[in-house]
């Protein structure tokens, strides 16, 4: 796992998709590496910032690492909206806003980004940032400043399961620069999870207003993927507290999104939990980064438990993927396979794949191999 990070898929995004004359990441890359489109997904800005400083902080003290890092960090600024430093979704290849961000989630990957980054190189504005970016998300996640409206009628009176894992997630990170306020917020973010969206059918994607089930199509709506990765959050948040009911609990999220997801050797992307037909289109697609969180959630549990299934889940998931997202002519991994197995597309990237979900599965079950905790 960490030679395939180290020499593969690390190298590949600093050869072809780095913007050294605007700053950040192009997002649209073929299989050779061509770009073939230059708006930019802003989330990949932090990650790829994020990325790209764990590396230099845990694994190679290289220096091109952090050339990366200080990259994404000098484009950020470039995108923000106004003095209040709000992110949009999709930004110019120069910066300019062209799609507002309905979530928060371009201020958490910027903020865990800029975290990692000031753990490199102890610059104090680099942080600085981190909390101003922190503490926009935060706000809006509590709902003290206003969102964008979702596009998405069917679930403008829903709460999603996304920004609270994703909370959770970034106040880990940024936890290992200020325990004590970081540390509260990511026990409020676990709590949430657990007290409105897990349920005997499952980590729900989708709940009402008030955190309950909602019996309709977006209402029973399951994400495998993301169940998964919540799942090993709030396993990793539970070895980080000694805290029983949420390594538990997380083993329960793990064996039932696997029940729901895992079909003919890797992870389906939607599913209902009462098993009507999903209304997803792509709902039976078995995309790259699903199959990224199982593994790490497997793994994990498996170092926790100690429980046979778990290993063997997690070389199943292993086994499956490496026969088939990895591309060993040019690098990097595909990122969309069909039910059966067979490439939907050649793609190495677009405004969802880029350097984070694979690479951080590839760090963590380094780790995890070697009998180390991940946070």
């Amino acid at each position: 796992m960490r030679d395939f990070l180290l020499n593969n898929v690390l190298p590949f995004w600093i050869e072809h998709a780095i913007d050294h004359e605007s700053g950040g990441l192009f997002n649209f890359i073929d299989r050779e590496g061509r770009v073939y489109g230059s708006d930019k997904n802003v989330w990949f800005a932090g990650r790829t910032m994020y990325t790209y400083s764990l590396a230099y902080n845990k694994l190679d003290k290289n220096p091109a690492y952090l050339d990366v890092a200080e990259n994404m960090y000098s484009f950020l600024p470039k995108c923000e909206l106004d003095e209040s430093g709000r992110l949009p979704f999709i930004a110019s290849r120069e910066g300019r806003a062209i799609v507002a961000d309905s979530t928060y989630y371009s201020e958490t990957f910027a903020a865990i980004g800029c975290a990692e980054y000031y753990i490199a190189t102890g610059k104090v504005d680099v942080w600085n940032k981190a909390e101003q970016y922190f503490d926009i998300a935060y706000r809006l996640y509590r709902e003290d400043l206003a969102r964008v409206p979702s596009p998405d009628v069917s679930k403008t009176e829903t709460k999603a399961l996304g920004p609270s894992m994703i909370m959770l997630a970034t106040a880990q990170v940024l936890r290992k620069v200020n325990h004590d306020k970081y540390d509260r917020i990511a026990v409020e973010c676990a709590d949430e999870i657990l007290t409105h969206f897990f349920e005997d059918k499952g980590l729900l994607e989708n709940v009402t207003l008030d955190g309950c089930f909602l019996d309709t199509p977006v209402g029973r709506e399951i994400n495998p993927g993301h169940s998964l990765e919540a799942a090993w959050f709030l396993m990793s948040e539970g070895v980080y507290r000694d805290n029983g009911l949420y390594k538990n609990k997380a083993k329960e999220i793990i064996d039932i999104s696997m029940k729901h997801g895992y079909r003919e050797g890797g992870i389906i992307a939607f599913c209902d939990c009462d098993g009507n037909p999903p209304d997803h289109l792509e709902w039976d697609m078995k995309i790259w980064w699903p199959q990224c969180e199982a593994m790490i959630a497997n793994r994990l549990c498996y170092n926790v438990f100690g429980e046979e299934k778990y290993l063997q889940s997690f070389e199943a998931l292993r086994d499956w993927c490496f026969d088939r997202y990895p591309d060993p002519e040019f690098g990097e991994w595909y990122g969309y396979m069909h039910y059966d197995g067979t490439r939907a597309n050649t793609l190495k990237g677009n405004y969802s794949k880029g350097p984070f979900h694979l690479p951080r599965m590839l760090y963590l079950v380094d780790k995890l191999e070697r009998g180390e905790n991940i946070w």
